[in-house]
C-alpha cells in the first residue's frame, strides 16, 4: 500500500512508553479489490472512491467516432487504455484532417483551415485526468465560376482594385 510509514513508528527510552508503536494503519486501508489496471497507482485520492489501479470506470471506458465519415477508426465502440488514449485520439482526428485534404483535392477545392482540439476530463471515480475525445474542424473552399455569388465577388474584387494589389519583392 502507498499509505505506509506510520506503521511501526516507535519511541524508545521514555520509561513507560518504551517500544510504543502505532500499528494498524496499513491494515485499515488494505482491501481485497482486484487490480483492474495493472501498473497504476494504488493510492486512493481524497474524495475519490477508488485508486486508478482499481477503477472500474477507467477499465470500461470506450471511445466511438460520431462523424458521418466511413473510413475512420472507432466507428464501433472500443476500449483504449488511459495511457494510450491521447495518441489514439490524436491519430483518429488526424484521419479526419487527411480526409478533408483528400476531399478538397478530388473536388478541385482548397483547405483553408484545419484544426484539431483534444479534450480532457477527470474520472469521477479515481480522479485520473484522461483524454476524453477530440474535435476536428475543417474549412474547404471550392471554386465555382457558374455560381452567381462567386462571379459577383470576383467582379467586386476587380472594381475595388483588390486583384493584383499585392506586391511581393525579393532581393
Amino acid at each position: 500500500m502507498a499509505l505506509g510509514g506510520i506503521s511501526g513508528y516507535s519511541y524508545s527510552g521514555y520509561g513507560a512508553y518504551q517500544n510504543y508503536s502505532i500499528t494498524g494503519v496499513d491494515n485499515a486501508q488494505s482491501t481485497d479489490k482486484p487490480v483492474l489496471n495493472p501498473g497504476e497507482s494504488e493510492e486512493v485520492k481524497p474524495g475519490r472512491k477508488s485508486s486508478p489501479a482499481e477503477c472500474e470506470t477507467c477499465k470500461n471506458r470506450k471511445y466511438q467516432d460520431g462523424s458521418n465519415e466511413g473510413n475512420v477508426s472507432f466507428k464501433s465502440a472500443a476500449h483504449v487504455s488511459p495511457e494510450a488514449a491521447g495518441p489514439a485520439v490524436r491519430a483518429h482526428e488526424g484521419e479526419h484532417v487527411a480526409n478533408a485534404y483528400s476531399k478538397a483535392k478530388q473536388g478541385g477545392g482548397k483547405v483553408l483551415q484545419a484544426s484539431v482540439a483534444i479534450h480532457t476530463a477527470v474520472c469521477p471515480e479515481c480522479g485520473r485526468v484522461y483524454v476524453s475525445g477530440g474535435d476536428t474542424t475543417t474549412k474547404i473552399v471550392y471554386p465555382n465560376e457558374s455560381n452567381p455569388y462567386q462571379q459577383n465577388a470576383k467582379s467586386y474584387d476587380q472594381a475595388a482594385g483588390i486583384i493584383g494589389a499585392n506586391l511581393n519583392l525579393s532581393a
